[in-house]
């Protein structure tokens, strides 16, 4: 029976070899094959010959890790090279050989990810390699496409143009970031996570609280969040405190619930034992109940650190000064700068997931003991 890998492998081989017979690009009439390119060329040929190797259970191993790494990305190297000559326009020939460099980097993805690491350390590289390899080519395709259709960069800028953009901004970039993520979103997180928490135990100690808050923390969380930011901007001014309070609304529900649902799964019997202990309330609470709540606070805290982002970035279009994320992005597009909210966008991406990846992080630090991670070791 043919793999996953194999039919893939067919697939390259296949669009390998109509690449051999379709003309790549045309320049003034003159027709571009890969009789014409030999850099192109040989990638073919080697990628044919890979592809069969793989088909037929020959290239395994070591050695076949090594040629999935330099042969498609080599290839992609090329065919980038061939969008900087002018004046021509690319044929099927072209785009047959993207396809196959990308089914050559999908048959190593999936080697990878297949890969049964006997180590801590080699686990946590193939954790790491298995995203950025594709990362790199949903760019490299990105790149590819944009610039070979000739995509309108308004419609659509390419990676190479929102990078440049990137690197030529990065004092606007750091200010907008100040503003909105080391101020409101930060500032928001803690206090509307803080406050959540804080309710939660009070819930729990107070059943009157627990039928009483509940369901208004429930009708706030349904409150739209563009009919909130104006309400805020007008409350709390133009500055990043409006937004912070945007936040601390759109952060509070969830922690609540979970913190909520996180006290209240101890069981009878572990209840009872602490009662046996003498222990009291506070007691109980902090050596038993918290610890066995920390899975679902957690799991709050992570949702809570992208909800944030959206917020704080949300909220700044409803009234900021002249600088944040949001208000950013909604000047920026209306002078039809694309390159630079592309620009903002990766920056509000970098930093809510490095926000997510330092709750990660904690989580780990916090609950090792918890069955979810020791079954992943």
């Amino acid at each position: 029976m043919i793999s996953f890998r194999q039919s893939l492998a067919i697939l390259s081989t296949l669009f390998s070899l109509l690449a051999v017979i379709l003309p790549l690009a045309q320049i003034n009439n003159e027709v571009i094959s890969l009789w014409s390119d030999s850099g192109l060329g040989v990638f073919a040929l080697v990628s044919i010959l890979a592809s069969v190797a793989i088909i037929l259970n020959r290239l395994n191993g070591w050695i076949a890790d090594l040629v999935l790494v330099i042969l498609p990305h080599a290839g992609a190297w090329m065919l980038l090279a061939r969008l900087d000559i002018a004046d021509q326009h690319l044929t099927a020939g072209f785009w047959c050989l993207v396809v196959s460099a990308w089914l050559m980097a999908w048959i190593l993805v999936d080697q990878l990810s297949a890969k049964k690491s006997n180590t801590p350390a080699a686990k946590r590289f193939y954790s790491i390699v298995v995203p950025v390899l594709f990362g790199v080519w949903l760019l490299l395709l990105w790149e590819l496409v944009v610039r070979g259709l000739e995509i309108p960069t308004v419609l659509l800028p390419p990676p190479s143009m929102i990078g440049a953009r990137f690197v030529a901004s990065t004092d606007i970039l750091w200010a907008d970031f100040q503003q909105t993520f080391l101020k409101a979103v930060l500032i928001g997180y803690v206090l509307g996570c803080g406050s959540a928490f804080i309710t939660a135990i009070l819930i729990d100690r107070s059943p009157f609280l627990q039928r009483g808050l509940l369901p208004i923390g429930n009708l706030v969380s349904a409150l739209p969040i563009i009919g909130v930011a104006p309400i805020m901007v007008m409350w709390f001014g133009f500055d990043w405190h409006s937004k912070a309070a945007v936040v601390i609304i759109m952060t509070f529900f969830p922690m609540l619930v979970n913190t909520v649902a996180g006290l209240s799964i101890t069981s009878s019997i572990e209840k009872d034992m602490m009662k046996t202990y003498a222990a009291s309330y506070w007691q109980s609470l902090i050596k038993l109940r918290l610890p066995s709540a920390l899975p679902f606070i957690f799991n709050a805290l992570k949702i809570n650190s992208t909800l944030a982002m959206i917020g704080a970035i949300v909220a700044e279009f409803f009234g900021t000064p002249i600088v944040g994320m949001g208000f950013r992005i909604s000047t920026e597009v209306g002078r039809m700068n694309v390159d630079m909210v592309w620009a903002e966008i990766a920056v509000a991406a970098i930093a809510g997931t490095a926000f997510y990846g330092i709750m990660v992080v904690i989580e780990r630090a916090c609950t090792f003991w918890h069955p979810s991670f020791r079954s992943s070791r």
